[in-house]
C-alpha cells in the first residue's frame, strides 16, 4: 500500500495539549476493556465496531472544538479507509477462496495429508516451522494464512490441540517469514523507510529475529511434548477414513496451493494471485467433486458454486468435529471483520487528520536522551500507532519519518532504525484485536485475537529482543563502520 498520496495534516490554530491528545485514547481503552469484559470474545461481532466509532465521534468533537475543520477530519478518515482498501478486498476474496477451496478438496486434502505427518508431540512447532517457510517463501503473512494455516487449524483439532495455541504457532511462524522476507511489503517497507539498504536490512535484522524465532520453537516444543492425547491416533484413523469416505483425496489438490505460492514468488501481487485461486478453487471442484457440488443444494452448479464463494456452505460428513472444520462462511463470514476494519480506521484517520496522533508521538521523541531511549521511543511510537490508527504500514512509516533525523545525529546506521521498526511495527499488529493485521487473522482463522495472542510468542518478543540488544550494547551499527559494542 503506498501512503505518499496522503493529504498533509491540517494547519490548527493552536498546537493541541498532550492531554487532550491523548484523551481520545484513554476513552477508547476504557470503553473496549470495559465491552471485552461483558462480551468476551464476541466483541468483535459488532460491539467493539461501535465502540470504535463512538470514539471516532468523540476525537472528532474534541478536535473541532480544538480548531480542525470537520471536511479535513472526514477526509482524514476516507484517506484512512482508502489506505485500508486493499485489505478489504483481500479478505473478501480469502473469503471466496476458502468457499472454493473447500468444496474442491483442497482444504480437506491438505488436513489429510497433514494428519500423515505430524503428531501431537511435534505440533505446535511444527506448525510454526511450515508455516514460516510458506511466509519466507512468499513474503505475505496474510497469504500463508489463509493458505496452510487454515489447514493447521484443523489439523490441530482432530489432533486434540488447543486452537489459540495452534493459531499463536501459526501467527509466530507467519511474522517471522515476514519479517525475514526481502519480498516482503513491510521489509520493504521498513528499509525504505529508513533509509537502509533492503539486503543490509534483512542481515541485521536476523540478529534479532533468529533468537527469537528460537525461542519460540523452545517454548512450542515445551507445550507440545505434554501432548498425551490417547484417543489421537484413533481419532486421526477416524477421520482420514471419514474423509476419503465423503471427498475425492487426490495428490493434485495439492497444486492450487503450490501455484498460489509460486504466483507470490513471481511478485505477482496479492490480489490477482488470490483471484486465481478462487478460480483454480472452482475449477478442482468440477473436475473433482461434482458429486459434493451437486450435494449442496437443486439449483444447478452455477448457482451452487457461486453460493460457496459469496455465503455459508458446509460438507456433511456425519462426524461433528469434521463437520465444524468442513464449513466456510465465504465472503459473508469476512464481513465483520471488514466493519470492524472500518471503524478502526475511522479513529486513526481522526487521531491522525487532528494532530492528536503526531502530538503524542512528538512528545516520545523528545523524550528519548540515551540510545536506548530513542530506540524505546520508536518501538513505542510503532507499537502505539498500531494500536491507535490500526495498519501496520502506519506503523512502519510514521516512526520510519519521525525519528531517522535522531538516528542519523547519533550516528546510528539507518538499519537499527529498520530493524526497530519491524520488531516492534510489523510484528506486534497481529495483537492488536481492531488493527486490520489482527481483525484478518481471526477472521481467517476463527480464533479471536485476544484468546491467540498469549501463545503469538514470537511476535511480543521481538520488541522486547530488540531492546535487549541495546540495553546490552550487542552489535550496534555505525554510520560507515560495522555493528559493534556500545562504548
Amino acid at each position: 500500500m503506498s501512503t505518499t498520496d496522503r493529504r498533509p495534516l491540517p494547519s490548527l490554530p493552536t498546537q493541541p495539549s498532550l492531554l487532550i491528545s491523548a484523551l481520545p485514547l484513554i476513552v477508547l481503552v476504557v470503553l473496549l476493556s470495559y465491552n471485552v469484559f461483558v462480551f468476551g470474545d464476541d466483541a468483535v461481532s459488532g460491539s467493539n465496531q461501535i465502540i470504535l466509532i463512538a470514539a471516532a465521534a468523540f476525537a472528532s468533537l474534541l478536535a473541532v472544538q480544538q480548531g480542525s475543520d470537520w471536511m479535513d477530519l472526514q477526509d482524514g478518515m476516507l484517506d484512512a479507509i482508502r489506505l485500508a482498501a486493499p485489505a478489504i478486498l483481500i479478505l473478501l476474496l480469502v473469503g471466496a477462496l476458502s468457499g472454493t477451496w473447500l468444496i474442491s478438496g483442497i482444504i480437506p486434502a491438505m488436513i489429510y495429508y497433514g494428519l500423515q505427518i505430524l503428531s501431537p508431540e511435534i505440533f505446535l512447532p511444527g506448525a510454526c516451522v511450515i508455516t514460516a517457510l510458506v511466509s519466507l517463501f512468499t513474503g505475505s503473512s496474510w497469504t500463508s494464512v489463509a493458505t496452510i494455516g487454515i489447514a493447521l487449524i484443523g489439523i490441530g483439532n482432530v489432533l486434540g490441540q488447543n486452537e489459540a495455541a495452534v493459531a499463536g504457532a501459526i501467527i509466530s511462524g507467519a511474522y517471522f517469514g515476514d519479517k525475514m522476507s526481502p519480498l516482503s511489503d513491510t521489509t520493504n517497507l521498513a528499509s525504505a523507510a529508513s533509509g537502509a539498504e533492503l539486503f543490509t536490512h534483512v542481515r541485521y535484522m536476523a540478529l534479532t529475529t533468529v533468537p527469537t524465532i528460537i525461542i519460540a520453537l523452545l517454548i512450542f516444543t515445551v507445550m507440545s511434548s505434554g501432548s498425551d492425547d490417547a484417543n489421537a491416533t484413533q481419532r486421526t484413523e477416524e477421520m482420514t477414513a471419514i474423509l476419503q469416505n465423503t471427498i475425492n483425496i487426490t495428490p493434485w489438490l495439492v497444486l492450487p496451493p503450490l501455484i498460489i505460492i509460486g504466483l507470490i514468488l513471481r511478485k505477482v501481487p496479492a490480489l490477482p494471485a488470490i483471484f486465481c485461486g478462487v478460480l483454480l478453487g472452482a475449477l478442482f471442484a468440477l473436475i473433482f467433486q461434482p458429486d459434493l457440488i451437486t450435494a449442496l443444494g437443486d439449483d444447478g452448479t452455477y448457482v451452487n458454486l457461486m453460493k460457496v464463494m459469496y455465503t455459508d456452505s458446509a460438507i456433511a460428513s456425519g462426524n461433528p468435529m469434521l463437520d465444524e472444520l468442513l464449513t466456510s462462511g465465504g465472503m459473508f463470514g469476512m464481513l465483520s471483520t471488514i466493519w470492524l476494519i472500518l471503524a478502526a480506521m475511522a479513529f486513526g484517520g481522526v487521531m491522525d487528520a487532528s494532530g492528536f496522533l503526531s502530538r503524542i508521538t512528538g512528545f516520545l521523541v523528545s523524550r528519548a536522551k540515551s540510545e536506548f531511549g530513542l530506540v524505546s521511543a520508536t518501538a513505542g511510537t510503532s507499537i502505539f500507532t498500531n494500536v491507535t490508527a490500526a495498519d501496520q504500514y502506519l506503523a512502519v512509516i510514521v516512526p520510519g519519518r519521525m525519528f531517522a533525523p535522531a538516528y542519523a545525529a547519533r550516528g546510528l546506521a539507518p538499519e537499527n532504525l529498520s530493524r526497530t521498526l519491524e520488531d516492534a511495527g510489523t510484528a506486534t499488529s497481529p495483537l492488536v484485536p481492531w488493527n486490520t493485521c489482527g481483525a484478518y487473522h481471526a477472521g481467517v482463522l476463527g480464533v479471536s485475537t485476544m484468546a491467540y495472542a498469549p501463545f503469538a510468542i514470537f511476535c511480543y518478543l521481538s520488541p522486547l529482543m530488540t531492546l535487549a540488544f541495546v540495553a546490552l550494547g550487542i552489535r550496534i551499527a555505525r554510520i560507515n563502520s560495522s555493528p559493534q559494542p556500545n562504548s
